[in-house]
């Protein structure tokens, strides 16, 4: 029985690779805190994660004629709602921005510490220690 590297792996890589492309965006967001007119743009992780594992299924159309419910692009940027609308229409709000900038760095760095403890735990496997 051999090792999947990808199976093993996968997971933490896809979360490493999905939150360094949030960090960009928030980063974004803070560096256009005073650009007039800037919208603030976000996606949702966890429909992204969902649907790079396949676990969000369509609706079943058994006619023709069904309407589909209308699905979310987890590549798809969305824009964030503030909480006050400045009066030259900048949506960043920089604290609420700060703070998810923050929780996905720290959770950056669990999942690089999962994979980090994940490869260790391969490689006393290979080595049959």
């Amino acid at each position: 029985m051999g090792i999947n590297f990808d199976r093993a792996l996968k997971l933490h890589a896809e979360a490493l690779e999905l939150r360094s492309r949030r960090t960009e965006i928030v980063a974004a967001n803070l560096a256009n805190a005073d650009t007039p007119g800037y919208m603030a743009r976000d996606f949702d992780f966890k429909t992204a994660m969902a649907e790079a594992f396949g676990a969000e299924q369509p609706l079943k159309v058994t006619h023709a004629h069904h309407l589909q419910a209308p699905r979310n692009n987890p590549d798809e940027l969305l824009y964030r709602m503030p909480s006050q609308m400045s009066l030259d229409g900048n949506t960043v709000e920089t604290e609420q921005e700060k703070a998810v900038f923050a929780d996905n760095a720290l959770r950056y760095q669990a999942s690089l510490r999962f994979m980090g403890s994940r490869v260790q735990g391969l490689m006393t496997a290979i080595k049959g220690e």
